[in-house]
C-alpha cells in the first residue's frame, strides 16, 4: 500500500495505481481507529472493489510497457537492492572487506552467506538507499578494487567449494580518472577471464540495471537470470541515442533498438531464465520477491551441484561461446 509521500516515488504510468492504494490505505486506516464507524463487512465491501479495479489497471498498464518504461522499473526509487535480497532471501550473512591492494569499495558488497541449507559466497552491486550510503557506494558503479575484492572472495570460495551467487544491479563500472588510473578496464578483463574458469557453480541474477562491463565483471556464471523487470545492456539507452542520434532525448527509441529487455534477451538466448516479479514490479512486494529468487536460485544450484568440475567448465564455455549470431556476407563466405 502507498503513502501520500510515496506516491511521489511512482512513475507516471503507476500513478492511478497509487491513487488506488491509498484510497485502500485510508479506509483501512479508517476502520482501525474508528471500528464502530466501519464494520468488517464495510470495510470488505469499499476495499473488495478497489482492489479488483487495482488489480485490473495493474494488468493492463504492465501489458502495454515499452522497453523504456521497463528501464525506468529498473530504476524505480522503491524497487529492491542487493541489500534487500541478501537480508530476506539468505541467512547468516557474513561480509568480507578488501581487495589485498588498494581498499574496500562499498559498490561490491561479498559475503559468506546459507541459501536455504546450502552455504553460498553472495557477490554483489550495492547501490545504497540513503544519500549517505549512496555516495558512499559511489551509487553501485564500482572501482578496480571491487572487482578486486570480488576475485578475491570468489577464489576463497572455489577453494573451499562453496557455490557462487552474483547479483547485478550497476549502470556501469565508474569511467572516473582514479578508477582508470588504477586499471578499471583490466581489472574487469581478468574478473571475466577468472570467472570463466572458476570450478564451482556460478549463478548470476540481474536484478535491476544490468550496464555494460560493470556488469558483466560479475556476470560471467554458469546460469544468468533476469527479473522480469530488469534490463541488460552494453550502453544505457541515453548513451546509445547520444551517439547514435547527438540527442540523449531519443532513449526510448535507443531502448527499443538495444533489445535490453528480459524478454528480448531471453529469445536473444542471453539469459537463461526470466524470473517473474510481483504484479505491478518487484517493489509493490519486495519480500515476496526475495522469495521467488531464493527458490529459482536454488533450484539453479541444485542442478549444478551434481555436474563434475569438468562438465561444469565445457558447459559455461559453450554457453558463452553460443552468445549471439552471425552471417557471411559476399566474397567473406568461406570457400570463395
Amino acid at each position: 500500500m502507498a503513502s501520500a509521500n510515496e506516491t511521489k516515488e511512482w512513475l507516471d504510468f503507476e500513478r492511478p495505481i497509487a491513487e488506488i492504494d491509498q484510497k485502500i490505505t485510508e479506509i483501512e486506516k479508517l476502520a482501525t481507529s474508528s471500528p464502530a464507524a466501519l464494520t468488517p463487512s464495510d470495510v470488505a465491501a469499499e476495499v473488495g472493489p478497489l482492489k479488483n479495479l487495482r488489480d485490473k489497471l495493474i494488468r493492463k498498464i504492465f501489458s502495454e510497457l515499452t522497453p523504456w518504461d521497463r528501464v525506468r522499473l529498473a530504476r524505480h526509487p522503491r524497487r529492491p537492492h542487493s541489500t534487500d535480497y541478501i537480508e530476506h532471501a539468505f541467512t547468516g550473512f557474513l561480509e568480507l572487506h578488501g581487495d589485498r591492494v588498494f581498499g574496500d569499495d562499498r559498490a561490491i558488497v561479498c559475503g559468506l552467506a546459507n541459501l536455504g541449507e546450502r552455504r553460498v559466497l553472495v557477490v554483489a552491486h550495492r547501490k545504497g538507499k540513503t544519500t549517505k550510503e549512496r555516495v558512499a557506494a559511489n551509487f553501485g558503479c564500482a572501482h578496480p578494487e571491487g572487482y578486486r575484492k570480488a576475485m578475491l572472495k570468489m577464489r576463497l570460495a572455489e577453494r573451499f567449494q562453496v557455490p557462487i551467487v552474483t547479483l547485478i544491479d550497476t549502470q556501469g563500472a565508474f569511467p572516473g580518472i582514479g578508477a582508470e588510473e588504477r586499471g578499471q578496464a583490466g581489472a574487469i578483463a581478468k574478473s571475466i577471464l577468472e570467472m570463466s574458469t572458476l570450478r564451482v557453480p556460478v549463478v548470476s541474477v540481474v536484478i535491476g540495471e544490468g550496464g555494460s562491463g560493470g556488469a558483466l565483471g560479475i556476470g560471467v556464471a554458469d546460469k544468468l537470470l533476469i527479473l522480469e523487470h530488469a534490463y541488460y545492456s552494453v550502453i544505457s539507452p541515453e548513451g546509445c541515442a547520444a551517439i547514435l542520434w547527438k540527442d540523449p532525448e531519443k532513449k526510448g527509441e535507443a531502448a527499443k533498438a538495444l533489445r535490453l529487455t528480459a524478454p528480448d534477451l531471453l529469445e536473444l538466448g542471453v539469459v537463461d531464465e526470466v524470473i517473474e516479479e510481483p504484479a505491478g514490479g518487484a517493489h509493490r512486494d519486495p519480500v515476496a520477491m526475495a522469495a521467488t529468487l531464493k527458490a529459482v536460485v536454488g533450484r539453479h544450484l541444485d542442478e549444478l551441484a551434481a555436474l563434475p568440475h569438468e562438465e561444469l567448465l565445457d558447459r559455461r564455455y559453450a554457453k558463452y561461446r553460443g552468445i549471439g549470431k552471425f552471417r557471411w556476407a559476399g566474397d567473406a563466405a568461406p570457400g570463395r
